[in-house]
């Protein structure tokens, strides 16, 4: 378990904790063609926590980068926890591509960790389940110093990402898929219990990949499909393909929350019919599924974080607090 390092005190917590604002005078002091304007105080403006590592693997530490929604917080005031798994073909992510869209996405009241998970050439599945849920664990424990809530917790990924945001969904009660870092103790924590999950356009059945057309080889050993389960065919090897299809878990899961779904009509990389797959089983078996097709759209990009696009995200979060 990483403890949390001694806090460092920065220039705003010494000005915080030095004077009231309300209470501080004005400056009389001035000079004619000053214009005045009043400060405005709408837009709000996020403090990133870059690089908190949250976990030690044989390969190293793992990091989160969070996103609060506001610099200065007020006593006592907490958020809505979202973590977003970045997507990166299951190998080594660029976390802080995003960061900028999330960020906005945060000024709507929302902390926001984005996780980095071991890449598969390190350890393939199911290691980005198992990263992302003692990701989850980490939050949950520290949520207070980040001004988060520990009871409402959403998963948000892409990609990858969003394929293992579903997977953490529907395995929540596995055994096999909820160990922690060596040495810890999954008894210790809390039990992880998501509001909802957002997947943008993630793959659903590995062994499907290659039904619809794709700029990329789906079948190969060193395939994203082939790497993340060790290096092989998926087609040469179903029982290793079999535990990274999440539909696998929807008949003995439980609790399995609402999950919203988002896809390119054009994606060259992650088929649309990876999404409609998981949408038609996560339908017959009674859950609560919503899925949108955005017409044109290739794999991600900007028609993902359009304002109607975050509008429908944050709906679906605030309906679940």
């Amino acid at each position: 378990m990483i403890k949390k390092q001694p806090e460092q005190h920065s220039l705003s917590d010494m000005i915080e904790s030095s004077f009231e604002s309300e209470t501080f005078p004005e400056s009389h002091v001035f000079a004619e063609g000053i214009q005045i304007l009043p400060a405005g105080y709408d837009e709000k403006c996020c403090r990133v926590h870059f690089s908190v590592p949250y976990t030690t693997r044989d390969s190293g530490p793992l990091h989160l980068h969070i996103i609060e929604p506001k610099q200065t917080i007020e006593e006592g005031k907490t958020y809505p926890l979202i973590l977003y798994v970045q997507g990166s073909a299951w190998l080594a992510q660029d976390t802080g591509s995003q960061v900028a869209q999330l960020s906005r996405f945060a000024q709507r009241g929302f902390v926001i960790a984005v996780v980095e998970y071991r890449p598969s050439t390190v350890a393939p599945f199911p290691a980005q389940v198992i990263d992302t849920k003692t990701a989850i664990r980490y939050m949950m424990q520290h949520a207070a110093d980040y001004h988060a809530d520990p009871q409402q917790v959403f998963l948000w990924g892409d990609s990858s990402g969003g394929h293992t945001a579903v997977m953490v969904a529907v395995s929540q009660e596995n055994e096999v898929l909820d160990e922690c870092a060596a040495g810890d103790d999954t008894s210790l924590y809390p039990p992880i219990q998501l509001r909802g999950v957002i997947d943008y356009y993630g793959p659903a059945d590995i062994a499907k990949m290659a039904n619809e057309p794709s700029v990329l080889d789906h079948t190969g050993p060193d395939a994203p499909e082939g790497l993340l389960i060790g290096g092989v065919r998926p087609a040469d090897h179903p029982e290793l393909v079999r535990p990274t299809v999440p539909m696998n878990y929807l008949a003995d899961a439980h609790g399995i929350p609402p999950v919203l779904i988002f896809h390119g009509s054009k994606d060259r990389i992650v088929p649309f019919g990876q999404s409609v797959l998981l949408y038609e089983a996560l339908k017959q078996h009674d859950k609560e599924v919503y899925c949108y097709q955005l017409k044109g759209a290739d794999h991600g990009g900007e028609p993902f974080w359009q304002q109607n696009i975050l509008d429908i995200v944050e709906d679906f979060i605030r309906r679940y607090l």
